[in-house]
């Protein structure tokens, strides 16, 4: 390991990644050098330590500035965003905390010359003119949602002051994220989350999209693996900097729906799309991800039947006073 990221800062720690990466990176460098920052209510500032936790908007530029100076921060992980479906809903809101809030972050790391700035985009960036197997980094980008035009901003905007500015700014393509610790924050791949919860609790999920859905989809540890590799990557081996796909499983909404159901028979689900299908419709059935495993070493660990199994073993305890069926055992 290194200590080359040097004290970090976590913008949008309280969300669904940012909340298990931030316990990551504290666990690997220490608890005094990760700040965790969020615009989150008191009671889920519980997730930190006071100390080590500022109530932050990303949209409020000078007090970011001022508390990355007065912590002597290196690196900056910029996790704020609104994800698609909730994006399509507020479109406006999805613009400024997207784009400027990562134009804040990216003119702050200029200005007082941070060493890194590591942002998440999104298979979002995708529009349904891709090759939908296999999709590389460099393809036409035209995406349907706000989330995604917010994204293909955001990857130009990271090569433009890292060209420009020479600011070490990296970006990776995130699929859906798949986590049993915190719950999605609005995306359109939130489906493959909920299915968990309903399987164990009401033993019935309504999926919101076909069952032939095929999207991209990632595993928690596996996310937050990609993130702290990128981050720490030789920066003479980068030779994306701002479009890496990264790449784990890819299924249907009906294989996830078997996999649970070969861990509980009883569960049963139908498939009702909604608006969200559009969104899906538009994005890649799977991604090439051959830069990012050449570039910074990327491999992922988890496939479909490994993600439901440990799905299912911990959230079972998490709603010990909900579950009303029983895990079998394969």
């Amino acid at each position: 390991m290194t200590d080359e990221l040097g004290n970090i800062m976590v913008i949008g720690a309280c969300g669904q990644i940012g909340s298990e990466l931030t316990t990551k990176l504290r666990s690997r460098y220490s608890e005094a050098k990760v700040i965790a920052t969020d615009k989150c209510d008191a009671d889920k500032q519980d997730l930190f330590e006071p100390e080590r936790y500022s109530r932050l908007n990303v949209l409020n530029k000078e007090k970011l500035k001022e508390t990355v100076e007065e912590e002597g921060i290196e690196t900056i992980f910029n996790l704020a965003a609104i994800l698609s479906a909730k994006g399509e809903k507020k479109p406006g809101l999805a613009f400024r905390v997207n784009t400027i809030g990562l134009y804040n972050t990216l003119e702050i790391g200029r200005e007082l010359e941070a060493s890194r700035l590591v942002v998440p985009s999104s298979i979002a960036v995708f529009g349904p003119e891709v090759p939908k197997d296999e999709t590389p980094d460099e393809v036409y980008l035209r995406p349907r949602s706000m989330y995604g035009v917010t994204k293909v901003t955001g990857e130009l905007l990271g090569y433009y002051y890292w060209e420009k500015y020479g600011l070490d700014v990296r970006e990776l393509r995130l699929p859906g994220v798949i986590s049993h610790k915190t719950l999605p924050g609005g995306g359109t791949t939130d489906y493959a989350v909920d299915a968990f919860y309903s399987a164990l609790t009401d033993g019935h999920y309504d999926f919101f999209v076909r069952d032939d859905t095929r999207l991209p989809m990632m595993y928690m540890p596996d996310c937050i693996k990609s993130i702290i590799q990128l981050a720490e990557a030789d920066p003479e081996s980068l030779e994306g900097r701002t479009n890496y796909n990264v790449g784990s499983m890819s299924f249907t909404a009906g294989q996830l729906a078997q996999e649970i159901n070969r861990h509980i028979p009883e569960f049963s689900y139908d498939f009702s799309p909604d608006y969200r299908q559009g969104l899906a419709d538009s994005w890649p059935n799977s991604v090439d991800d051959s830069s990012a495993r050449s570039e910074w070493g990327w491999q992922p660990e988890y496939d479909l039947e490994e993600m439901v199994e440990d799905m299912l073993v911990n959230l079972k305890p998490k709603l010990a006073d909900e579950v009303t069926v029983e895990l079998r055992e394969l």
